[in-house]
């Protein structure tokens, strides 16, 4: 290797040194800041939504927060940005947020090409379709000929192109860049049909004039793993987010609880010595303190009540587990370990 080649290496090195410098500085601008600035919905029910006092709710907002408690110790350390699917990944790519949370697909393309990172699946879904009753049909089997509501800028589009012309059928798509128009425009009749994942089906339902009369088919044409997003090039903030997921789902696992949580510290249960911080320093290992999971569980509770509280069998969206069900209870809900 001549003078010259050497050179070159060693600026290489340089330069990669420093854009890694600037790219993994999330933490400490959080810190300096004081907050997490979470990307969200513009509002749907179970998953984020915020109310007449512009208080926020959901099972992607509570991820958010408990991000927030693992990190400051306060659940309350987070601002929420609503943003349109066109929007949300723009604005995780510019930096206007630290964390997208908003009901959103992971797949190869937004996992490769986007500059972005998912970092695991808060919840499981699938594409489905919501009709009136009075249309007279079953099954999207018969929905030949229909016009069909959906947003721009999601995976809806390309998955009813494939199951329509999959089955040799006719349709007609009717697109709106936010979800309350497509609400509004199906509501009033502009189309035949409104399709999203399942969970949003039951959501927007909600929102409906007259929600008892509309039905949603048993067809799901499609897997909908759902997550949570960060730009890569910055993997502590990416190991913080991933990290804080798994907690929780441990958590329900282990039987730590919102109420629990600092009672379990004393346990002898090597999983939960070492899920709460009790043995070991895996909080430091990604620049956290070692009882962060504590301080996430505590906020919000384990990844079952979060999806109890939100979207659950006693909320007005009335969700079964179903496949979010813990894999040990017949879902396919599972985090790695911490060890």
């Amino acid at each position: 290797m001549n003078v010259r080649t050497i050179g070159a290496v060693l600026a290489g090195a340089t330069l990669g040194l420093v854009a890694t410098g600037v790219s993994a500085a999330t933490l400490d601008d959080i810190k300096a800041k004081g907050f997490i600035q979470c990307g969200v919905s513009q509002g749907l029910p179970g998953f984020s939504t915020a109310d007449d006092a512009g208080e926020w709710t959901g099972l992607d907002v509570d991820y958010c927060r408990a991000v927030a408690a693992a990190v400051f110790n306060d659940p309350k350390a987070v601002k929420f940005t609503p943003l349109s699917a066109k929007e949300r990944f723009t604005a995780l790519q510019s930096g206007e947020i630290d964390l997208l949370s908003r009901n959103t697909t992971w797949t190869m393309t937004r996992d490769t090409s986007l500059g972005l990172n998912f970092t695991g699946v808060t919840y499981y879904d699938g594409q489905g379709f919501m009709v009136r009753k009075d249309l007279g049909v079953a099954s999207a089997l018969e929905l030949s000929g229909a016009s069909v509501c959906t947003n721009t800028g999601t995976t809806t589009e390309l998955n009813v192109a494939d199951y329509f012309r999959a089955n040799n059928m006719d349709y007609e798509i009717v697109a709106f860049e936010k979800a309350d128009e497509v609400v509004q425009a199906y509501d009033a009749g502009r189309c035949d049909v409104y399709t999203t994942d399942a969970s949003g089906l039951y959501a927007q339902r909600l929102k409906l004039t007259n929600p008892d009369d509309h039905m949603v088919l048993p067809e799901i044409i499609s897997k909908e793993p759902l997550g949570p997003v960060v730009r890569q090039g910055d993997d502590q903030w990416f190991n913080i987010n991933k990290w804080v997921l798994n907690a929780l789902i441990n958590a329900e696992e282990l039987g730590v609880t919102s109420a629990n949580a600092e009672e379990m510290k004393g346990s002898d249960n090597p999983a939960i010595k070492r899920l709460l911080g009790t043995e070991g320093a895996y909080g430091e290992a990604i620049g956290l303190g070692n009882d962060f999971a504590v301080q996430a569980i505590a906020a919000t509770g384990n990844y079952g009540e979060i999806f109890d509280r939100n979207v659950g069998p006693d909320t007005p969206l009335g969700i079964s587990r179903g496949l979010n069900a813990l894999w040990s209870n017949g879902g396919i809900m599972y985090a790695p370990p911490v060890r």
